[in-house]
């Protein structure tokens, strides 16, 4: 009876050595693998890279408004219809295509009498008429040209006004995909520059994520955390940063 208590006892003793290397066998094991982790992590290095493309935009849109104000609807809309039959006489003249033209419609605006302190009466003094011709084409340099033209349009005794084209790139998306791509590869120059120069290399990619995109007029030096999207200048300056990451060797 005693010696199979003290069999037990041994078995304990026995189970317990057990338990206690197998927990030191596997936190050495565990701590190895976290400092293979930590020494991962310590050794990568990210760096920002940037891509710059000067492009000419290939779309523009333009706006022309033309307004007639009279005593009664009837009056200003049949001086406003004039108008608008000269004005589309003067873009065929001018070769536009009529498939790139959109006519709004007509906006109205009652003008009311004021009283004796400059306030609005509820009595109507006149009616003021207006209607916007937009124009969108792939033909940027012609209709560039004729927004900057148009004017002339006032000299038949139109009030003409006309806005600022806006111009685009239509191939922007794919753009950017090539812009990223180089983006990228100046950042593992820039990264192999600076651990270079400690004797290290560089070694795969671990991570990249784009940082500010932007349009800009060609001779702009503005950078913002937000981007730009510039649509007032026919010749562009097109930015992208990439912030990646690199593995050092």
């Amino acid at each position: 009876m005693e010696g199979s208590k003290i069999f037990k006892d041994s078995q304990i003793i026995i189970l317990g050595v057990c338990i206690a290397v197998a927990t030191i066998v596997a936190s050495l094991i565990l701590s190895g693998g976290f400092l293979k982790v930590m020494k991962f992590w310590q050794h990568t290095i990210t760096v920002k890279g940037s891509a710059v493309e000067n492009i000419k935009s290939d779309y523009i849109i333009w706006d022309c408004t033309f307004t007639r104000r009279g005593e009664n609807l009837q009056t200003a809309y049949k001086e406003l219809k004039a108008d608008l039959d000269n004005v589309l006489a003067y873009m065929a003249d001018k070769k536009v295509d009529k498939n790139d033209m959109h006519i709004n419609q007509i906006e109205t605006n009652r003008i009311y009498q004021k009283d004796k302190d400059d306030k609005d009466t509820n009595i109507v003094d006149s009616y003021e008429l207006s209607q916007s011709i937009e124009i969108q084409s792939k033909d940027i340099d012609k209709i560039d040209a004729i927004a900057h033209q148009s004017t002339e349009l006032i000299d038949q005794g139109i009030n003409f006004e006309s806005a600022t084209p806006k111009y685009f790139y239509n191939n922007m998306d794919a753009l950017k995909v090539e812009m990223l791509a180089k983006a990228t590869e100046n950042a593992k120059l820039r990264a192999e520059s600076i651990v270079g120069s400690v004797g290290n290399k560089i070694g795969s990619l671990q991570s990249a994520k784009m940082g500010v995109f932007q349009i800009t007029a060609v001779t702009s030096t503005q950078v913002s955390d937000y981007g730009e999207d510039d649509t007032s200048s026919l010749e562009k300056k097109v930015m992208v940063v990439v912030n990646a990451s690199f593995s050092i060797e």
